[in-house]
């Protein structure tokens, strides 16, 4: 039988766990049994550099964490080798980063994941991963809402020119 003080770090651990994925945007639970040291490591670096932390640890310790946030439904995932990478801000981040690393790296499975409260499986992570940045998605309405402002803006020029008596080209320039 454990002794207190291991069973205090353990409930430590997943006590931290779950405040995060408590106040997580979302996050992705991938199988990375078989993956090399080298892949690991950029898998890792791109990660950081997107603000996900990523953390390997016992199915049964991410399972009761997963229980504590509210998540109890991901624990059917926990089999096998797994970790969980969590983004505090970003939705996205995790799942477009895993499917990346899921299409390059054979070994390397996408199981499940989480958004908005809500398990997703891997159709839902795969989805979310499709889904384009918020920054692309602003860009997109701001276009649309351009051109729909340009077009008006064409309208309004054409009637004021016709109410002047013809196109502002064609008429006489003042000495």
């Amino acid at each position: 039988m454990p002794s207190n003080k291991i069973l205090e770090e353990k409930k430590a651990v997943v006590e931290s766990l779950a405040a995060k994925l408590q106040t997580a945007a979302a996050g992705v639970l991938v199988k990375y049994e078989g993956i090399k040291v080298a892949e690991d490591t950029e898998l890792r670096n791109a990660l950081r550099k997107a603000g996900v932390e990523y953390t390997v640890m016992k199915n049964t310790l991410t399972g009761r964490a997963c229980e504590m946030a509210g998540y109890g439904d991901m624990k059917q995932y926990l089999s096998g080798m797994t970790a969980i990478a969590v983004s505090q801000d970003d939705p996205l981040a995790p799942a477009k980063i895993m499917k990346e690393f899921a299409d390059k790296i054979e070994c390397f499975e996408i199981k499940a994941g989480f958004v908005d409260g809500g398990v997703i499986d891997l159709a839902g992570v795969e989805s979310l991963a499709a889904t384009p940045s918020k920054e692309v998605l602003i860009a997109k309405m701001m276009g649309s809402l351009m051109s729909s402002l340009y077009g008006l803006a064409y309208v309004c020029q054409a009637k004021i020119d016709k109410e002047n008596g013809g196109d502002a080209a064609e008429a006489p320039a003042e000495a």
